[in-house]
């Protein structure tokens, strides 16, 4: 990606280096990672990611150059790696907000906390092994930078266009919520069986999935941001995070009354849409049909 000179969003809390004894939210991209670890290693469904805590945060071993809070050493690659995620956030917050003008709406930029290990938040308690996540309880995103090393080691998703993407992605589950659409989602689900509320699960993650790639278009439009290969970086990512992939690549069969974010195909159909479209309003994820998600 291109991003000389883009400004930086100041909508940061930075508690990298600062001692917390919980965290936990949303699950969003990030959740793949862990489910897929519970899966690995204790055969666990796919669909028990709130319910389940791994604790193996990847830890990034290159040459210091700063110090943090409490003696945390940051590297130059997280260093790096933070000032490329206030960029992409700040992009987000410029795209909603011209598209929320569009629908005749105010668009209220989520907060992204930078943390290390462990955070608490208002939805709950958890670490960084959970991956990058939403809570709607305190419209925070929370990012553990050390979870884009592990997403290149575990599934080999490598790139910036990729790393965006996840960002983008948790930013999804912030319109969503701005939207309505995630309040009744979950209200839905509290009264469905975990089959069927797995299935309501699918169709949010699809959506965040879409509103990434309406986010990347119209960055595209507003700052010439994508370069060649940023986009297929992207859908390698959708395509390695789908429920179907890491069920079978942990245990050679997959179980789709299980899936909560969706198969491969499904996410790369909805993020490929947003990228082509930029149209907002082609985001019906919640109108179709099982067949035609």
């Amino acid at each position: 990606m291109k991003l000389n000179g883009r400004r930086e969003s100041t909508n940061v809390d930075d508690r990298r280096g600062m001692s917390a004894a919980k965290m936990g939210g949303i699950g969003g991209i990030g959740g793949i990672i862990v489910i897929a670890l519970i899966t690995l290693l204790s055969g666990g469904s796919l669909g028990d990611v709130f319910n389940s805590v791994v604790s193996n945060p990847e830890l990034l071993n290159l040459n210091v150059t700063e110090q943090a809070e409490g003696g945390r050493e940051f590297t130059q690659e997280e260093q790096e790696l933070a000032k490329f995620s206030k960029q992409i956030l700040a992009g987000t917050e410029d795209v909603w907000t011209e598209e929320f003008k569009k629908l005749g709406r105010t668009y209220e930029p989520p907060r992204m906390v930078l943390y290390t290990g462990s955070v608490q938040t208002a939805c709950g308690n958890g670490q960084s092994s959970m991956g990058p996540f939403y809570c709607s309880a305190d419209q925070c995103l929370y990012i553990d930078l050390s979870f884009f090393s592990s997403m290149k080691q575990q599934l080999g998703a490598d790139g910036d266009f990729a790393y965006a993407y996840v960002i983008a992605h948790e930013v999804g589950h912030h319109v969503e919520y701005l939207l309505g659409t995630l309040g009744k989602a979950h209200e839905q689900m509290s009264r469905l069986n975990q089959k069927e509320a797995n299935k309501v699960s699918v169709r949010l993650e699809l959506l965040a999935d879409f509103y990434a790639g309406v986010w990347a278009y119209h960055d595209n439009e507003m700052f010439g941001s994508l370069e060649d290969g940023d986009l297929e970086e992207a859908i390698r990512c959708a395509q390695v995070i789908g429920d179907n992939y890491l069920q079978e690549k942990a245990r050679g069969y997959s179980q789709p009354e299980t899936f909560t974010h969706g198969t491969s195909k499904q996410r790369m159909k909805w993020l490929k849409l947003g990228l082509s479209t930029g149209d907002i309003r082609r985001g019906n994820t919640f109108q179709c049909s099982d067949a035609e998600l």
